[in-house]
């Protein structure tokens, strides 16, 4: 099994750089900073003169922070007996457990989610047991921490797996989220709850109105502690306006998620989920909702470019850029991101990607009779069946 590069990442956070961040100023994809900090690969020989000029350190110390120390066998061990006698849970097994489901969310977005689910599921169901008989105290509170990121990692799988079908399950582990937030009073992880939760609302439900009110909540629990989960509070609140066809109130809503990122500062609790791209990707697919669909296409154009490292988010844009296209008349282009949207969710799986694919299938059938159109069928159908 791969060793992890602890030092590695304790450096890059040192310097306030988030996975995705340090992948653009190196140049790579944020899977690969992964990989790297996980120990699965090595940075090529011509990335690492790059690499130790931005966490601004020499190779030989950059070569150091890649050697991994000998595995610490005892770890597993204690996790072990732990999960046998819960009432011995220690701080190192909490730290144990802590990393391997930040592991598991850091490929959320590039691996499909129900290759994770599995491993996901035993590192919640191990947190929540011994956070179940943890004294009260620091052991107790990390243990709740744990249990809210782990919760909500498994309601983002459980609904993406389920192709957005599952709400209630999904939704159900959002709320267990939230119920350990709130016991801590930590805003950041009931916020992210709250947007997840949203999100079923916006998407899954088409409920703009239950959207609304849970995004508005991400944007009032949020506010006090992080302008990221603030500024998507409001870009989604904007989202749930432009289903609902009120355009002023939109434009609102996207002004304050505009202020709010403004304001966002490098050391933000959420900032892993922040990127330069998110504002005009809601934005864009805020026009389209509006039927505004040129202005929809200026905005997802260069957003699709942005996104290389975010796959499941890119298909998602590629596809709403196919639904501007399409209803412009611009079938030769609606067909190439069409086509770029569908490779994409083949590797990745994401449900919302393969919902809005699905979305401009229909809306091609008047053109279904085309050789072009069939071959999109094809690879759709394809998608149903693996």
């Amino acid at each position: 099994m791969a060793q992890r590069r602890q030092r590695l990442t304790q450096r890059r956070k040192l310097l306030g750089f988030s996975q995705e961040k340090l992948a653009e100023a190196v140049g790579v994809e944020r899977s690969t900073v992964v990989r790297w900090e996980l120990g699965d690969t090595e940075p090529r020989p011509w990335q690492r003169p790059k690499l130790a000029t931005v966490l601004k350190i020499s190779l030989d110390e950059l070569e150091s922070l890649l050697t991994a120390h000998p595995k610490d066998d005892s770890k597993s061990e204690r996790l072990e007996f732990v999960l046998q006698n819960p009432a011995a849970v220690d701080l190192v097994t909490v730290a144990h457990l802590a990393q391997e489901v930040q592991r598991l969310t850091s490929e959320y977005d590039s691996a499909p989610s129900a290759s994770l689910l599995a491993s996901a599921a035993q590192a919640h169901s191990q947190v929540t047991l011994l956070q179940s008989h943890a004294p009260s105290g620091r052991i107790r509170r990390e243990l709740s921490i744990s249990t809210a990121e782990s919760a909500t990692l498994m309601g983002q799988l459980i609904w993406d797996a389920s192709q957005r079908r599952d709400h209630v399950v999904s939704a159900r582990y959002f709320d267990q989220a939230i119920g350990a937030a709130r016991q801590i009073r930590d805003p950041v992880l009931e916020a992210h709850a709250h947007l997840r939760k949203g999100f079923i609302a916006l998407y899954g439900r088409k409920d703009p109105r239950e959207g609304l009110r849970l995004c508005n909540e991400t944007a009032i629990v949020g506010a006090s502690a992080s302008n990221v989960l603030a500024g998507l509070g409001f870009l989604h609140v904007g989202e749930a306006h432009a289903m609902m066809g009120e355009r002023r109130e939109c434009e609102k809503a996207l002004s304050k998620a505009e202020d709010r990122f403004a304001r966002v500062h490098p050391d933000d609790e959420a900032m892993y989920m922040f990127s330069s791209s998110q504002f005009d990707r809601l934005a864009g697919s805020c026009y389209l909702f509006l039927g505004a669909n040129d202005k929809a296409e200026q905005i997802l154009t260069r957003t699709a470019r942005a996104l290389v490292q975010w796959k499941k988010s890119q298909s998602i844009v590629l596809g709403n850029l196919t639904l501007a296209y399409i209803r412009q008349g611009k079938l030769g282009e609606a067909c190439g991101t069409l086509h770029e949207a569908i490779d994409l969710i083949e590797a990745t799986r994401g449900g919302g990607g393969l919902n809005i694919a699905f979305a401009a299938g229909r809306e091609l059938a008047p053109w279904r009779h085309e050789p072009w159109v069939q071959e999109i069928s094809d690879r759709l159908f394809g998608l149903m069946t693996t």
